[in-house]
């Protein structure tokens, strides 16, 4: 396996900091609203990466943390008049809700902020003992960058933007501008604040995760963990002061490797909540089912920035029903096993860096070779039983595949319009057992208008969405 690291800027081979064992951190959602596309994106990303690894053979932990304790949060808590804990509870189930949806599993560790306050207070006391952290008169604890000789080297920038740096508000006491906020202290009555030994407040954004992840993984003298990712925004100052705060707490790097997924563009344009074009994956799970959806937003390389469009989603879906097509065609059999060299192949291509493209590639390549051989020889069982075998990798792998066939080609079709082609069908069936010719094809003919094929296979009659 080789990823490509977002510090070193080049491909490394992967080689864990325990053998055989792979440790995984993803920096999850603030949960002050719904999931948009590039939250799914970024689970999605790490979701193939989990996968790969483990069809390796790798013994995969995956951490993703929920930040629940925020500015945002809190002004949801003012406007809503609901509890801190409602209003993320509810978020985080809605979260995952949603990525289950799209195939991702929920992580091994979901910490949250609030329930990590124990850790990081730990982390910070201990900074504050070393006076690489320290309190300001309003009780504001920063983080001192100039005692880290190696600050800047995870993202090669140093940028002074107060808001990124610490989402708090400027404070003239900081020792330096790029010192960032650890804690942010009381400032109103009307703030959520929790009882620490240096002052009442909350923690700042960059804190939890390194607190969460010396609290939850068990590395070596090296590296906490073996890969941590997210989203290339996050690149800096999120992961870059993670990185330096844990460096100086611990004596060790955080992660061994960094991994970045790219943004999510809805036609062309970044998307952005302050541009007003932020997609939920809600409205989207409306229109598409979640493995239509999935199957789109894995197409386009993980590190590339992706461009949602209907149109796109639209190809890629045609790509998808055929791949359902040839599960169809090799219905009913049982699976085998795959075919070796697919399976090679397919493995080879994720195992370089995700190259999901090729990937596709090879599995539309199965696709057409299954189905011109199936043409020649209809009756083939062994080929066919090889390729439900080869569909079922495909799913294990990439997480596509895993429906039923002919229920997949139903998608879209509601409760009541379900009930009446069913209805239909039993008419049909009663007709032409009572050799009522005419009726069974006027009830075809009406089956047909409203857009549903209908095939008598061995097992009765099944029907699809045209």
């Amino acid at each position: 396996m080789h990823i490509y690291d977002s510090v070193k800027k080049t491909k490394l081979p992967f080689e864990p900091i325990i053998p055989r064992k792979a440790s995984i951190y993803v920096c999850g959602p603030t949960v002050y609203d719904d999931a948009h596309l590039g939250h799914a994106r970024s689970s999605l990303s790490f979701d193939l990466l989990a996968r790969t690894l483990k069809t390796l053979g790798y013994e995969v932990t995956m951490g993703k943390n929920f930040t629940d304790i925020d500015d945002k949060i809190i002004k949801k808590v003012q406007a809503t008049g609901e509890s801190l804990k409602q209003i993320t509870t509810h978020y985080i189930n809605r979260y995952k809700e949603d990525m289950r949806a799209l195939g991702v599993s929920d992580a091994d560790i979901e910490p949250k902020a609030t329930d990590s306050l124990e850790a990081i207070e730990s982390m910070i006391q201990g900074l504050i003992d070393k006076d690489i952290a320290y309190i300001v008169s309003s009780g504001d604890v920063y983080f001192d960058t100039s005692k880290d000789s190696n600050y800047g080297t995870i993202s090669h920038q140093v940028g002074e933007d107060e808001d990124n740096q610490s989402r708090v508000e400027h404070n003239s006491q900081k020792r330096n501008p790029k010192d960032f906020a650890l804690w942010k202290a009381c400032a109103s009555k009307d703030d959520i604040c929790f009882e620490m030994s240096f002052s009442n407040g909350r923690p700042g954004w960059h804190i939890e995760c390194s607190a969460m992840i010396e609290k939850h993984f068990k590395g070596n003298d090296e590296y906490s963990i073996d890969i941590h990712g997210g989203g290339a925004d996050l690149l800096f100052p999120h992961h870059e002061n993670e990185a330096s705060q844990s460096r100086c707490a611990t004596g060790h790097e955080l992660s061994k490797y960094w991994m970045h997924n790219g943004f999510v563009n809805i036609n062309g344009e970044k998307m952005s909540k302050s541009l007003g074009n932020s997609f939920f994956v809600k409205d989207a799970l409306k229109v598409y089912d979640g493995e239509i959806l999935r199957n789109y937003l894995i197409s386009v390389h993980y590190r590339n920035d992706f461009n949602f469009n209907e149109e796109d989603l639209l190809h890629s879906k045609k790509r998808l029903d055929r791949l359902y097509r040839l599960k169809k065609r090799v219905t009913p059999t049982k699976a085998s096993k795959p075919n070796i060299a697919f399976q090679k192949e397919i493995l080879k291509a994720m195992s370089d860096d995700l190259n999901i493209s090729v990937a596709l590639a090879r599995v539309e390549q199965m696709i057409s070779e299954t189905n011109d051989k199936l043409d020649e020889n209809p009756k083939y069982k062994g080929l066919k039983k090889e390729t439900l075998a080869n569909i079922e990798f495909i799913d294990k792998l990439l997480g596509i595949g895993g429906k039923e066939p002919f229920s997949y080609f139903q998608i879209g079709i509601d409760k009541e319009t379900k009930e009446k082609i069913e209805t239909l069908i039993e008419a049909r069936d009663s007709a032409k057992k009572e050799k009522d010719y005419a009726k069974s094809d006027t009830i075809r003919d009406e089956l047909s208008s409203m857009g549903i094929a209908i095939m008598d296979t061995a097992n009765g009659t099944v029907w699809e969405k045209i």
